[in-house]
């Protein structure tokens, strides 16, 4: 791991962190530290934009949100010292994912000293509606 990165998570400096994820800075992800807990957020942004004709947000970004959620929200909470690598990655759509910022909540279900479980929920406008869930298996080391 880089010193870089190190620093990043000791610091909890999640903004120098998703700097050190390329496919974080293409899409968007910004963190919002409220408390001891955080937000993702995927902004609304014309490139991340799937059916024109809705329009909607590309299922691959939305799960490629999530996952990366996911990892940095691992790496932030977990005890761990590499970025974690997804072992499987489950997604349920449940609704189109509009042309507007769109949020992520993780919840480290279980960790143990290999794997980590988490549990992500993306959403628009209301946390109660959300647009895709998904469960998250993450090799530690």
């Amino acid at each position: 791991m880089s010193t870089e990165l190190a620093d990043s998570m000791q610091q909890q400096d999640f903004e120098k962190l998703i700097n050190t994820i390329p496919y974080a800075q293409l899409i968007g992800i910004a963190c919002i530290p409220i408390g001891d807990h955080f937000i993702f957020k995927l902004p609304q942004h014309e490139g991340n934009i799937g059916n024109p004709a809705l329009p909607a947000i590309h299922g691959g970004v939305i799960g490629g949100f999530m996952e990366t959620a996911g990892i940095i929200h691992v790496m932030m909470n977990g005890e761990t010292n590499t970025v974690p690598k997804v072992i499987d990655f489950s997604i349920d759509y449940l609704r189109p994912g509009r042309d507007c910022d769109s949020f992520a909540r993780c919840e480290l279900v279980r960790q143990g000293r290999k794997i980590a479980n988490v549990s992500i929920t993306c959403w628009q406008t209301r946390v109660e509606k959300p647009i895709a869930t998904a469960r998250a298996h993450f090799l530690l080391s």
